[in-house]
């Protein structure tokens, strides 16, 4: 009797035990999060907002008229080509892990794989995020917003004298040894050489903004000053697309930071309101430094101050407070004031729209300043227990991509200048780059 009990207990098992294996399947499985999906789209159309129009206007107005369509088709033709781009191979080198271990330096630590080129095994059914909640298709194309943006930054540094075909190859070979292995370091995950030091770069403090303005100081260097900088005026000539401009990141910049939580959550909801607070703190520390130093504010520099509140908050937006995010914001307007205006004049530079100025200091002084401001002894909300320690590794950070950078942006355009010539002539500047360059005017009166 009671082996047959046993008997019967044992047949029972057999059939409950796989439904509930199943069943356990079934909790188991990713299921896609309707609101995460939903803010990350949101978030992605945002950020390309960013670029076009956003950056367009923004440096087309800062400009001579003779050059508005020049910065804008620049603009325009880098949404192109770094799209397409990111799709051949530059997802696969910022995010395939293929070979990488934490705490083991190799060359997928600096590089990723192929193994996402011409993005290899990607459906609609693919998800990804932090619990794989969204489509892989949308994280795609969230990052490549920002791989869209970063090289239009540098073209601020540049404006006015770059020939556009040396311009497309420039960003073409710069996004390919620069950009993607920047961000495959920072953001790819374990055994990524900064993911493993412990850098905090919320949202691209180092991968965009201190990548993007210190390619810009090497190009605006290499190709020389502008025909008759310092001495020739080359005032904005039509700031109210340059403040359209500036509206226009504010507002795209919450895709920017509050959706690089990746989720409809806590951290998305933070990040953005310490990118509203420490945007409005810049824009007034930038107006006020000039109000004091030059007797009146201008339209201008309450635009520049908006961006570099923008950029300094971008690396700490995930891990900061209110309070962190007010100094921030208030350190970034000053500090960017005085380096885009008394040391570019000190130093001699010809930083055309001040990509430098704004973007490199603007990113080196938030990514250093994340490493205070995210400990939760200062209002913050990461898990930096020792201030010292997290600020040395900022540092560490700063350091590697700002010397990375310069040394690779400086090869490929020394390469590119004895290959085909970086500037248009002196004859072309004159007449303006969107004559010489693409046979039509901005205006047309």
């Amino acid at each position: 009797m009671t082996l047959r009990k046993f008997a019967g207990l044992g047949a029972l098992l057999s059939i409950v035990m796989p439904s509930l294996a199943m069943a356990a399947d079934e909790v188991a499985a990713p299921v896609l999060n309707s609101g995460d999906t939903a803010w990350m789209l949101t978030s992605t159309a945002l950020v390309l907002f960013m670029t076009i129009p956003g950056l367009a206007l923004f440096y087309g107005g800062m400009v001579r008229s003779k050059n508005i369509l020049s910065v804008m088709m620049q603009c325009f033709a880098i949404t192109g080509l770094i799209s397409i781009l990111w799709v051949i191979y530059g997802y696969s080198i910022a995010f395939d892990t293929t070979g990488m271990e934490q705490g083991v330096v190799n060359f997928n630590s600096f590089f990723g794989g192929m193994g996402k080129a011409f993005l290899a095994g990607v459906t609609p059914s693919s998800l990804t995020g932090p619990a794989a909640l969204f489509p892989e298709a949308v994280f795609i194309t969230f990052q490549m917003t920002f791989a869209i943006i970063t090289p239009a930054l540098i073209v601020g540094a540049f404006a006015e004298r770059m020939k556009f075909s040396a311009m497309l190859i420039f960003m073409a070979i710069w996004f390919t040894l620069v950009y993607a292995p920047i961000a495959h370091m920072v953001w790819s995950g374990n055994g990524g050489l900064m993911w493993d030091w412990g850098v905090l770069d919320f949202a691209g403090g180092t991968v965009v903004h201190i990548n993007a303005g210190v390619a810009g100081l090497i190009a605006c260097l290499v190709l020389g000053k502008r025909k008759g900088f310092p001495t020739t005026p080359m005032a904005p000539h039509n700031l109210g697309y340059t403040l359209m401009g500036a509206a226009m990141l504010w507002v795209g910049w919450f895709g920017f930071n509050a959706g690089s939580a990746a989720a409809a959550n806590g951290t998305a909801g933070m990040a953005m309101l310490v990118t509203q607070i420490a945007t409005a703190a810049a824009a007034l520390g930038w107006m006020f430094a000039e109000w004091v130093t030059h007797g009146k504010p201008s339209a201008l520099g309450i635009a520049s101050g908006v961006v570099a509140g923008l950029v300094a908050i971008t690396p700490a937006a995930g891990t900061v407070g209110p309070m962190g995010a007010l100094v921030i914001g208030l350190a970034a307007g000053v500090v960017c004031f005085f380096c885009a205006t008394t040391l570019k004049r000190k130093l001699g530079y010809d930083d055309s729209l001040d990509a430098f100025g704004v973007h490199g200091i603007g990113g080196i002084l938030g990514a250093i300043l994340t490493g205070v401001f995210a400990a939760p002894a200062q209002g913050g909300f990461g898990t930096v227990t020792d201030i010292g320690a997290q600020v040395w590794i900022q540092v560490k950070g700063v350091g590697f991509t700002v010397i990375y950078t310069a040394i690779v942006t400086f090869i490929i355009l020394k390469v590119l200048d004895a290959v085909m010539g970086l500037r248009v002539t002196e004859e072309e500047e004159s007449v303006g780059l969107d004559l010489a360059q693409h046979n039509e005017r901005g205006y047309n009166l």
